[in-house]
């Protein structure tokens, strides 16, 4: 393939489009290209100053062909902001990481949208970590995942001066900026559509114990709703705490319907356990949804992964993810935002569930 170069006045070489080649384009480039002022192109990225859209299309269309790309500090020099925010998400035991990935490219895609990189953060440094990437300048806010009850991180973040935003709620977000599904109506749901199809036993199949051990909120919250729910509703209930392998899924629900053998209903809340869940029922001697009704609170792609597909309650990782950054955004912007942003469940019927007399008929 031959590669076609010509060389301007001045010696460089440049690509047929007029862009300098392997060199850094500079306002002045955009300006030349375009036959107007620095500070025209200058009013045309800040939007300070009204311009012609004849004359702006023209700058737009120079930057297109340049390839020319603001340059960081620059922009933080002109702004005094790093135009970086961090997404603090240490990686701990019982996080399913392909749930958490949603999150993240929520999280970075509506950034970008407001000209914005993300600093992504795993250790688990706790408070520290939070002190560090705050000291460092290196941020204009903080976005905090992975929030228990009693979460330590909780007074550092009060204090920062960095604008920041949770997803999840600690047990006392007053003054705080949180945003989530509502994960205790999550777990109720679930529960009041087994007991709506008859089911009087059901049981929670939750994450791992060491993610109720940490306190961890959402799990926390959903296990209250679901208890809640099922006294509420006069529902006999159960709660496993169960690791991610085929091994220990079998395991739980072996010792589960020994237990309750009449046992009708499980919730899910295990999105790396639930086709483990499935494989088992149906290796115990069991169907979905003729002999056990399953729900599970996941994303819609995992429950429509199975067969039959899941009736489930949608963690809606993109919307939450980019809610957190419109609310950072404008608190970095110094406008105001609400406390709490809690998303209402939605339930999705689909194929894994049935009213209890079309058990009883079928048996």
């Amino acid at each position: 393939m031959t590669t076609v170069r010509d060389e301007d006045a001045g010696g460089r070489r440049n690509r047929r489009d007029g862009g300098p080649r392997n060199q850094v384009v500079t306002v002045v480039d955009v300006a030349r290209h375009a036959g107007v002022a620095p500070s025209t192109v200058s009013y045309v990225l800040s939007g300070k100053r009204a311009i012609s859209a004849a004359t702006r299309q023209r700058v737009l269309a120079s930057i297109n062909a340049l390839g020319y790309h603001r340059h960081a500090g620059a922009r933080s020099l002109a702004s005094n902001r790093a135009n970086v925010i961090a997404l603090v998400l240490p990686l701990r035991s019982g996080m399913h990481l392909p749930v958490l990935m949603q999150f993240a490219s929520s999280v970075v895609t509506t950034a970008r949208q407001h000209d914005h990189d993300v600093l992504l953060v795993t250790a688990d440094e706790g408070p520290a970590g939070l002190r560090r990437v705050a000291a460092s300048a290196m941020v204009d806010g903080l976005i905090v995942m992975d929030v228990e009850l009693r979460d330590a991180r909780v007074p550092v973040l009060r204090k920062l001066n960095r604008p920041s935003v949770f997803i999840g709620f600690p047990g006392e977000p007053a003054g705080l900026t949180c945003v989530d599904l509502d994960f205790f109506r999550a777990g109720s749901v679930c529960v009041e559509h087994l007991a709506d199809l008859g089911h009087r036993e059901i049981a929670l199949v939750g994450p791992p114990p060491a993610v109720y051990e940490r306190g961890t909120g959402f799990a926390q919250r959903t296990l209250a709703g679901f208890r809640e729910a099922a006294t509420r509703r006069g529902v006999r209930r159960t709660v496993v705490a169960c690791e991610e392998s085929h091994e220990a899924v079998r395991h739980q629900l072996t010792q589960l319907f020994t237990k309750r053998p009449g046992l009708t209903g499980l919730v899910v809340h295990n999105e790396a356990a639930v086709g483990h869940v499935i494989a088992v029922v149906q290796a115990l001697g069991r169907s979905v949804p003729a002999d056990i009704s399953l729900v599970a609170i996941c994303p819609d792609e995992v429950a429509e992964r199975y067969v039959p597909s899941l009736d489930s309650v949608l963690i809606p990782a993109d919307e939450v993810g980019a809610r957190a950054v419109e609310l950072l955004m404008a608190k970095i912007e110094g406008r105001p935002v609400p406390d709490s942003t809690l998303l209402p469940p939605r339930l999705t019927v689909r194929a894994s569930t049935a009213p209890v007399r079309a058990i009883v008929g079928s048996s």
